[in-house]
C-alpha cells in the first residue's frame, strides 16, 4: 500500500515539481526507494512522465539506479558496472516488463543500448507485458531515428508486431515520420502488414494527416 509520503511524492514528480521533491527526500530518505502504483521506481515513473531532469534530481539526492533506471536515464558507466558484476542482468525484465535494452531504446540512450548489445542482450526481446513490445518498436515510439538504425544492423526484425498486430513501420507513420519511415522501408519494412483491425500503415498516416507519408505509401500496399 502506498503512504501519504510516497503519493506526494510521486504527485510532486508527476508535477516537475523539484523543490516538493527535494524537501520530501530530505525529510525521508528511504522515499527514493519507494515504489509506484505502476510498480516502478522514483526515476522511472520521472522518465515515464517525460522529466528527465527530475530523475537527476533524485539520483542527486541518492537515488541508486538498478539496470533499469541506469538504461532508462543514459547512465552508460553505472550499466557497465552493474553487467561486470552480474552479466545476467542483461536479460532481467522491470517490474512493468521491460528489458534494459527496451528501456533504453524507449528514452533514446544510443550509448547504453549500444553497449547492450555489444555485451549480448537479445535486440527482439519481446516485453513483458500487455504491450508486447520489442526495442524496435520502443525506438520508433520515441522517434529515436540513430538508435532506430543501430537496432536494425543489429538484426530487429522490422516487421515484428506487437499486440494489435502494430509493426515499426506503422508506428512511423502513425507519427509521422517520414524519415523513419524511409528507413524502415530500406530494411524490408512491409507496407501491406495490416493490424489486427484491418488497418494498414496507410492508412495510420491517413488518420493523422500525415501527407508526406501517406505519399510514400502510395502504391506499396
Amino acid at each position: 500500500m502506498t503512504t501519504e509520503a510516497e503519493k506526494e511524492l510521486f504527485l510532486a514528480i508527476r508535477a516537475n515539481d523539484a523543490g516538493a521533491v527535494c524537501e520530501l527526500t530530505r525529510q525521508d530518505r528511504a522515499l527514493l526507494e519507494a515504489v509506484s502504483p505502476m510498480g516502478v521506481s522514483p526515476v522511472l515513473f520521472a522518465m515515464y512522465y517525460g522529466h528527465p531532469d527530475m530523475a537527476r534530481v533524485l539520483v542527486k539526492q541518492g537515488a541508486s539506479l538498478n539496470i533499469f533506471e541506469a538504461a532508462a536515464v543514459g547512465e552508460a558507466g553505472r550499466v557497465r558496472e552493474l553487467l561486470d558484476a552480474d552479466c545476467a542482468l542483461l536479460h532481467a525484465v522491470s517490474p512493468d516488463g521491460f528489458s534494459p535494452l527496451g528501456l533504453s531504446a524507449f528514452f533514446g540512450q544510443d550509448e547504453v543500448a549500444g553497449l547492450l548489445l555489444w555485451r549480448g542482450a537479445n535486440v527482439n526481446a519481446v516485453s513483458r507485458n500487455a504491450m508486447q513490445v520489442q526495442p524496435l518498436h520502443s525506438a520508433v515510439a520515441g522517434n529515436h531515428f540513430n538508435l532506430v538504425q543501430k537496432l536494425l544492423e543489429a538484426g530487429a526484425d522490422v516487421n515484428a508486431a506487437q499486440h494489435g498486430g502494430f509493426t515499426p513501420l506503422m508506428g512511423a507513420a502513425q507519427n509521422g515520420d517520414a524519415e523513419l519511415v524511409r528507413l524502415l522501408l530500406s530494411h524490408g519494412a512491409q507496407a501491406g502488414a495490416l493490424t489486427d483491425d484491418g488497418r494498414s500503415a496507410a492508412d495510420l498516416a491517413q488518420e493523422e494527416g500525415h501527407g508526406e507519408v501517406l505519399i510514400l505509401l502510395a502504391g506499396l500496399e
